[in-house]
């Protein structure tokens, strides 16, 4: 182990916390390795205990602070230290809004090797109660107890819980109800596929301005005697719940929604309005789990590529149209490439239901398909995963650049990649970044960058 040999497995040591990671752990150092410490927080005095040794970090766990640092508060949540869906509750909201704002500032500098400006972040007006689906793991313990919940930081073992304080509250109340019928049932329940299959996760999603529920189960076969009886029981019980589900996902893996859902009772989607727009939003689609943060972005992009009135925007990873019906509602002509079908049958009926025939989408594969379609576009919108545009499209961008360019990203660092290829090889001007807060109590984080070519 080098330098730090002296130190064990299992032993505690005292070290100052210098700085926050990129999933909210504390960072600091002893001698010359850098320490992960998940629940430390900036300007700590800290005692922690070894529990892994890499070659060049050390990972630890909290075991007590010895000087606390003022932001810290009591945190919300009576699981937050063992559940790890969560990683900041510890840290007061302001506190969190400077560590995310410098998270990104950081990640420009050293990842993408620019000195750009990048603008107070977007605090979330409710830092609580404010997702508005949930995906929750199921199991069963020895005893025949259905546990429902998050896992425990850094492993696969469920933290069971009945309340989230980060949920819509109007799905929060469901899950210790819902717990309960499930347990009465005695399916099997078998999140890892470990003994023949059975439920693996439980769904939840609400419209955040039309309050209508879906619930969905996911299960790796349908084989749920009494399945029907007990969802028609929901839709009678709770009148917000408007349809239940079943999403059928056998495959041995960590992917939570399999391609196939079965309407069990009442309707496969729900009724929302997004910036103005009516929706119909899936139990299996991907939309934004923070509506009221994702309405503050539209006005961003549409005045954006509404400086040149005649653009013709063209969105990859589009979903069901969230931000590509905005724009065409401003009066752009947007074309959106979506590689998953239902999303994209959704957008199309979106688009016409409220009446936006310059809205477009393609089911296409954004990474074979970007560069025949920028012979298209003059904009482009890009809301990529985590992983950040592949090679494949930021090949196609090269060789074909469009006037502008809108990036919505969910990663710091590759966004911070990212720019430093697009400012450097193709001769975009990056104007001041815009984080936004997306995901108030983890250290998650949503950048916007605009960045335009003469």
């Amino acid at each position: 182990m080098g330098v730090a040999s002296d130190l064990k497995l299992g032993q505690t040591f005292e070290l100052t916390i210098d700085g926050l990671g990129h999933e909210g752990q504390g960072v600091g150092r002893w001698q010359d390795l850098v320490v992960f410490v998940p629940g430390a927080l900036p300007q700590e005095r800290v005692v922690a205990r070894l529990r892994r040794s890499a070659k060049r970090h050390l990972e630890a766990d909290l075991v007590g602070v010895e000087l606390p640092a003022e932001q810290r508060r009591k945190p919300p949540c009576i699981l937050s230290d063992h559940c790890g869906g969560c990683s900041l509750q510890h840290c007061v909201d302001a506190a969190q809004a400077e560590l995310k704002t410098n998270l990104v500032r950081q990640a420009l500098q050293r990842v993408g090797h620019l000195q750009m400006e990048v603008l107070p972040i977007w605090s979330a007006a409710t830092p609580l109660g404010y997702r508005n689906r949930a995906l929750i793991p199921l199991e069963l313990s020895p005893e025949g107890q259905l546990r429902a919940g998050y896992y425990r930081r850094g492993s696969h073992k469920i933290v069971n819980m009945n309340r989230c304080p980060v949920l819509d509250p109007r799905i929060d109340a469901l899950i210790a109800p819902i717990k309960a019928d499930l347990e009465a049932t005695r399916w099997p329940v078998d999140v890892n596929l470990s003994a023949g299959g059975g439920l693996r996760h439980l769904a939840l999603r609400v419209g955040h301005h039309s309050g209508e529920v879906l619930i969905t189960l996911v299960s790796s076969h349908n084989n749920l005697p009494g399945l029907e009886a007990l969802a028609n029981q929901w839709l009678q019980r709770w009148p917000e719940v408007v349809g239940v589900n079943l999403n059928l996902q056998p495959k041995a893996n960590n992917v939570v929604l399999g391609a196939d859902t079965l309407q069990i009772c009442g309707r496969s989607w729900l009724e929302e309005r997004f910036a103005g727009h009516a929706l119909r939003i899936a139990a299996d689609t991907f939309f934004q789990v923070n509506t009221a943060q994702a309405e503050r972005v539209v006005p961003l992009l549409v005045n954006f590529f509404l400086e040149d009135p005649t653009s013709q925007v063209l969105e990859a990873y589009s979903g069901i149209g969230t931000f590509s019906l905005p724009l065409a509602a401003a009066g752009l002509n947007v074309l959106g490439l979506e590689l998953h079908a239902g999303s994209v049958q959704q957008a199309r009926a979106n688009a016409e239901r409220n009446q936006l025939p310059n809205a477009r989408f393609e089911q296409a594969d954004v990474a074979a398909s970007l560069a025949e379609h920028l012979t298209w576009a003059s904009s482009l919108l890009v809301d990529p995963p985590r992983k950040g545009l592949t090679p494949e499209v930021m090949e196609a961008i090269l060789q074909a650049p469009p006037k502008r360019i809108a990036y919505i990203s969910c990663n710091p660092a590759t966004l911070a990649r990212d720019l430093g290829r697009l400012t450097a090889e193709a001769g975009y001007r990056l104007r001041p970044v815009q984080p936004v807060d997306f995901f108030p109590q983890t250290s998650h984080v949503e950048s916007v960058a605009l960045l335009q070519r003469d």
